[in-house]
């Protein structure tokens, strides 16, 4: 991916988009392909940046022209504590969905992590960039 991309940069339109950090959201799912990961929840590490056009709430000062970044941790927060997933590669695609969805978003950078996953390691994750409409 083009890094202006990943830091902002224009969308296909040629617009320059701004973003909004979530960062470090804990939930607990299933999530994992071992016998015991099907039964107990585990911890999970979310980070989200959400792509948006966020001149006109910079200047009304007003939350209806911005993304509501509260409603948008809610969705990913009820989606992933009621998911069952095998791959943390799944449950960061449902992740990126559930934001995608949310009014003005129209490009997404999704980090999850699973800190118990390997031994010595701090943690494991899966990074992912989805766009409004696919790609």
């Amino acid at each position: 991916m083009d890094e202006s991309k990943a830091r902002g940069g224009p969308d296909p339109t040629g617009q320059m988009l701004d973003q909004i950090h979530i960062c470090d959201l804990r939930a607990r799912c299933i999530v994992g392909v071992n016998p015991d990961e099907r039964v107990n929840k585990q911890d999970v590490v979310i980070n989200v940046t959400l792509y948006a056009d966020l001149r006109r709430a910079g200047q009304t000062d007003s939350i209806a022209d911005t993304v509501n970044y509260k409603a948008v941790k809610k969705a990913v927060l009820e989606m992933v504590e009621g998911s069952r997933f095998k791959l943390v590669e799944r449950l960061a695609e449902a992740v990126a969905t559930a934001c995608l969805i949310q009014s003005g978003v129209r490009r997404v950078r999704v980090l999850v992590e699973k800190p118990a996953a390997l031994r010595f390691a701090r943690t494991v994750g899966v990074e992912i960039v989805r766009e409004a409409g696919g790609e």
